[in-house]
Protein backbone atom coordinates (compact mmCIF):
# COMPACT_ATOMS: atom_id res chain seq x y z
CA UNK A 1 0.00 0.00 0.00
CA UNK A 2 3.01 2.53 0.32
CA UNK A 3 3.59 2.32 -3.48
CA UNK A 4 0.22 2.48 -5.18
CA UNK A 5 -0.52 4.62 -8.20
CA UNK A 6 -2.62 7.91 -7.40
CA UNK A 7 -5.44 7.86 -9.80
CA UNK A 8 -7.04 11.27 -8.78
CA UNK A 9 -6.59 13.34 -11.26
CA UNK A 10 -7.31 10.48 -14.29
CA UNK A 11 -11.00 10.86 -14.81
CA UNK A 12 -10.38 14.82 -15.34
CA UNK A 13 -7.74 14.29 -18.34
CA UNK A 14 -10.48 11.99 -19.50
CA UNK A 15 -12.94 14.40 -20.11
CA UNK A 16 -10.17 16.95 -21.28
CA UNK A 17 -8.92 14.82 -23.75
CA UNK A 18 -12.70 14.72 -24.80
CA UNK A 19 -13.84 17.64 -24.41
CA UNK A 20 -10.25 18.72 -26.90
CA UNK A 21 -12.03 16.01 -29.54
CA UNK A 22 -15.70 17.43 -29.54
CA UNK A 23 -13.86 21.12 -30.10
CA UNK A 24 -11.94 19.71 -32.98
CA UNK A 25 -14.86 18.05 -34.91
CA UNK A 26 -16.78 21.18 -34.19
CA UNK A 27 -13.83 23.38 -36.11
CA UNK A 28 -13.72 21.17 -38.64
CA UNK A 29 -17.33 21.10 -39.30
CA UNK A 30 -17.81 24.63 -39.45
CA UNK A 31 -14.76 25.12 -41.46
CA UNK A 32 -16.18 22.84 -44.17
CA UNK A 33 -20.47 24.23 -43.07
CA UNK A 34 -18.33 27.82 -43.41
CA UNK A 35 -18.61 28.50 -47.27
CA UNK A 36 -21.85 27.01 -47.70
CA UNK A 37 -23.82 29.13 -45.07
CA UNK A 38 -21.59 32.31 -46.29
CA UNK A 39 -23.06 31.41 -49.65
CA UNK A 40 -26.44 31.47 -48.56
CA UNK A 41 -26.72 34.01 -46.41
CA UNK A 42 -25.73 35.86 -49.49
CA UNK A 43 -28.14 35.15 -51.48
CA UNK A 44 -30.96 35.74 -49.32
CA UNK A 45 -29.66 39.00 -48.68
CA UNK A 46 -29.38 39.96 -52.08
CA UNK A 47 -32.75 38.75 -52.68
CA UNK A 48 -33.88 41.52 -49.84
CA UNK A 49 -32.58 44.07 -51.04
CA UNK A 50 -33.75 43.78 -54.74
CA UNK A 51 -37.32 43.85 -52.80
Amino acid sequence: MLFTPKENGQGLVEYAFILVLVAIIVIVALLMIGPFLGNVFSQVNSSLSSV
